[in-house]
């Protein structure tokens, strides 16, 4: 009889190995975490797309480590407090690895769950500097630049190009969009010879911008520098011009692609932004520009490629490591370097992307140009 007990024991105890995180089910779950509704869906829906056509790729080749991937899409409408509820539900629905979020704040809170649960995470769009500086996100890594460097180029831009003397520096509040433009105060500041006339936070979605933009004009700022997301600015510059504000408007990655251009329409002829490189020119780019063609109907929004280099990541590092091993699967991020349409990427200590970073570009004909 003790044989047998030993010997049932033996074979539960056999059972719940299989059935441990990392293990269990005749798929591997990656948990996507991102905005797909609202006014910053747009972002959201170009990373989901660029996430699922690396999933169709690498099933078709068989999967990691033999099983076929799975996606567990969530939204966090770009708000903390949803992500935490939606990070949550990723984990308890079994996901073994997260790409996203999008919205740095929703990243920030997000990050704790899956810290606590020992999930890797590689995001596309989250570019707030404490994301990785503050060393209290271990598990997180990026396949876009972060804030800081974005930063030095706006100022760079600012100065070099636009001959800048006094400028207003105008955020939505959030992580994302007042981390940003505290960086870029701190730049001006750094390299003396520019005043900062404005400093000031907007409330996001709100009916009318007439309060800030009289501020803007009063202030008599050769630039208006953004921190924030198209929604908001669109209608921000829309009143600039209709006021006749004389002041060039020069956003972040928050207001590049088309969803920008399409709200803000001819009004948004002349903005600057700063945003990810332009890697079209890479094969890799132009074969995944054509699947989306064929697959969506429709060139690829913003975060389509970052979105496909974090699955590729993810991937490459769980066959490296042999195991979806947490400690494992970080090392082999840490130390591998992977093809993908954004050109040949690793990632440094902090988890910050190694080998792409941001460029300039102004609103031309209606369409974002490179212009360094």
């Amino acid at each position: 009889m003790k044989s047998f007990v030993k010997s049932l024991l033996l074979a539960l105890f056999a059972l719940a190995l299989v059935a441990a995180p990392g293990f269990s089910g005749d798929t591997i779950k990656i948990g996507a975490g991102g905005v797909v509704s609202g006014d910053l869906a747009p972002y959201g829906i170009s990373a989901v797309r660029g996430y699922e056509l690396a999933v169709e790729d690498i099933n078709a080749k068989g999967g990691i480590l033999g099983k076929k991937v799975e996606l567990l899409i969530g939204d966090d409408v770009c708000k903390p407090e949803i992500a935490v509820n939606m990070a949550m539900k990723l984990v308890s629905d079994g996901a073994q690895m997260i790409v996203g979020h999008v919205c740095s704040g929703a990243t920030l809170a997000a990050n704790k769950v899956y810290k606590d649960a020992k999930l890797l995470v590689v995001s596309p769009a989250s570019t707030n500097d404490g994301l990785t500086f503050s060393g209290e996100n271990p598990n997180f890594f990026r396949t876009i630049s972060y804030d800081g460097a974005q930063a030095v180029l706006m100022t760079q831009i600012a100065i070099e190009q636009l001959k800048v003397k006094k400028v207003a520096l105008i955020h939505d509040k959030g992580d994302y969009g007042r981390g940003q433009m505290e960086l870029v105060k701190a730049s001006f500041e750094k390299k003396g010879g520019v005043e900062v006339v404005l400093f000031e936070g907007v409330t996001t979605g709100a009916v009318d911008y007439t309060a800030i933009v009289q501020k803007i004009k009063r202030s008599k700022a050769d630039v208006t520098l953004w921190g924030g997301y198209h929604s908001d600015a669109s209608k921000i510059v829309q009143l600039l011009v209709k006021k006749r504000v004389k002041t060039t408007f020069f956003g972040g990655d928050g207001i590049i692609g088309d969803n920008f251009t399409t709200l803000a329409g001819k009004y948004s002829e002349g903005v600057y932004a700063t945003g990810p490189d332009d890697t079209s020119s890479n094969p890799l780019y132009q074969a995944l520009l054509k699947k989306h063609q064929k697959k969506y109907s429709e060139d690829p929004g913003t975060f389509c490629m970052q979105g496909y280099a974090c699955i590729q990541a993810l991937a490459k590092a769980a066959e490296k490591a042999g195991s979806l091993d947490y400690d494992k699967m970080r090392a082999a991020l840490l130390s591998q370097k992977v093809d993908t349409p954004l050109g040949k990427i690793g990632f440094d200590k902090r988890g910050d992307v190694v080998g792409v970073g941001f460029s300039a570009y102004k609103v031309i004909d209606g369409k974002y140009k490179q212009i360094n």
